[in-house]
């Protein structure tokens, strides 16, 4: 469903996004309405994201200026990487939560409304309930026998005889709401410093966690680096490490290359899957250093790429880098992304996460929420207080100084691709908001190409038949939601309008506010 006015949002569930709609009608700005979804996102969509995961966000203000925010997870200080532990939830992989911290650096920084005001929303549905949509019940659902391990888990995300929840079930979080009304007295501070810090640190140490007070208290949101690339024209911003915005923006200037618009639908899948196979060859590269940021982003490189990929026939075993963390090519991605625009030409893309479905599984007693995955070699091994890096990549594209548009995507490893297609899609082919966020999408997965093709996504006659004429390894994927989860802003200059859309994938939806 596509939304257009003068103030918009689209997001991954319908009450967040009717929050954004609340806050505009309050006054708010685009960053407002950003935040108060987001912090409604934690409460009715725990298996995504929530206040123990981890933030990146990427904002054009009316001026034109671009910033962005890092507020992604750190390791302890405790961390020792000489022995970790490979595992994938529990006390363990426990790193030191980022959102609320990004969230209010975001209102502090370029809101107009209080945060309480902002939060009022979630505070609501925390306390009064909401009905639970059948994908997070179902989501919830399969990870039941690891919450049933956690104390805090148990109690907060299944039913007294140990059930999971069922779609339409009322779902009440009372601690959730007093740890949100505290965040909304007391800011960042009440988080990292006050009671809830003292709870979670509590939990931890009884618990073989490593997060200390320390930990807590000298954990910053910071400023993110922003990189710079142009498609066709229009100016592409994402943001450096850890997002992955240098790898979106190589993708785009590898297609750029090809007359993309020109092409057959099975030539144009081709030159897809082969450039985001380039392309994430340089994901461990960029790791090293700015300067490889530089490059990786530069139109000489993108051409050196692109001379790489064949129209004629599938390529010989491209293959990728051996040992990849385990996301690095997990079938499933679990993350949320909303964007917002307003009036004034403010647009927010922001991405959170909590990493795998339902991240580390563990909820401290007393706070409602759940923690990320930040350790244990899922995401690779990182040092004692370094961020951990994603593929998460909130993006802008600009055309001549003016926003075009605002988007992000759900999907781990499949973030970064969904995004890219999606910006091509709209800007080779001209397509409205609706058409290309339902095209179907590719992704390399080792030498076969996996081609979207469950029902309701566009697949042109004859496509899978001449992928296979062409050499391809091809599996069709019928699962939805595979190959990531866009959610999208864009600006009609002639209207002077935005539209919004939410990925039909999914149960998100798009609001407009006049």
């Amino acid at each position: 469903m596509v939304k257009a006015g003068n103030n918009v949002a689209a997001t991954a569930h319908p009450l967040a996004t009717q929050a954004a709609k609340e806050i505009y009608a309050l006054g708010g700005n685009a960053v407002d309405a950003a935040v108060a979804s987001a912090f409604v996102l934690s409460v009715v969509e725990p298996s995504m994201s929530g206040l123990g995961g981890r933030l990146q966000a990427i904002v054009r203000l009316p001026n034109g200026e671009i910033q962005g925010v890092d507020a992604t997870t750190q390791s302890p200080l405790a961390y020792d990487t000489s022995f970790v532990k490979p595992q994938r939830y529990g006390y363990s992989t426990i790193g030191i939560p980022g959102v609320v911290a990004g969230l209010c650096k975001l209102s502090e920084d370029f809101g107009t409304l209080p945060l309480a005001t902002l939060m009022q929303p979630a505070i609501k549905y925390a306390e009064n309930g909401y009905n639970i949509l059948p994908g997070e019940a179902a989501r919830q659902a399969r990870t039941r026998a690891q919450l049933k391990e956690f104390a805090g888990s148990r109690q907060y995300f299944l039913n007294a005889d140990g059930t999971s929840r069922k779609a339409g079930d009322l779902v009440i979080q009372k601690d959730l709401g007093k740890t949100l009304r505290s965040i909304a007295k007391s800011g960042k501070k009440a988080f990292y410093e006050g009671e809830i810090a003292r709870q979670i640190v509590a939990d931890m140490q009884a618990n073989d966690g490593l997060v200390s007070m320390a930990d807590l208290k000298n954990y910053k949101a910071e400023s993110s680096k922003i990189v710079q690339g142009n498609y066709r024209g229009y100016d592409l911003y994402g943001l450096w490490l850890p997002s992955f915005g240098a790898i979106t923006i190589e993708i785009l200037h590898i297609l750029e290359q090809f007359p993309m618009a020109d092409l057959s639908e099975a030539d144009r899948m081709a030159v897809v899957y082969q450039a985001i196979q380039l392309a994430y060859k340089d994901r461990k590269r960029q790791l090293k250093g700015d300067d490889v940021g530089a490059l990786i982003t530069s139109k000489a490189y993108a051409k050196q790429q692109a001379a790489q990929i064949s129209l004629d026939r599938a390529p010989n075993k491209m293959g990728y880098l051996p040992e990849v963390p385990e996301s690095w090519s997990a079938a499933m991605g679990h993350t949320t992304h909303l964007s917002t625009a307003d009036k004034e030409g403010m647009v927010v893309a922001l991405t959170q996460t909590v990493g795998p479905n339902m991240g580390s599984k563990v909820a401290s007693p007393k706070l409602g929420f759940l923690y990320a995955v930040t350790l244990g070699s899922y995401l690779g091994i990182y040092k004692p207080g370094q961020r951990v890096s994603s593929h998460i990549s909130p993006f802008l594209v600009m055309q001549d100084d003016e926003p075009y548009l605002g988007l992000g995507a759900a999907g781990g490893s499949r973030i970064v691709t969904a995004v890219a297609q999606v910006v091509s899609r709209i800007i080779d082919e001209q397509l409205p908001l609706n058409k290309a966020l339902a095209k179907a999408r590719v992704y390399p997965d080792k030498d076969s190409l996996l081609l979207e093709m469950h029902d309701g996504v566009t697949v042109s006659k004859g496509l899978e038949n001449d992928l296979r004429k062409e050499g391809y390894a091809l599996k069709p994927i019928l699962d939805k939601a595979r190959f990531g989860r866009v959610h999208i802003v864009q600006y009609n200059r002639k209207k002077k309008k935005w539209a919004a859309a939410a990925d039909p994938d999914w149960e998100g939806t798009a609001v407009k506010s006049n």
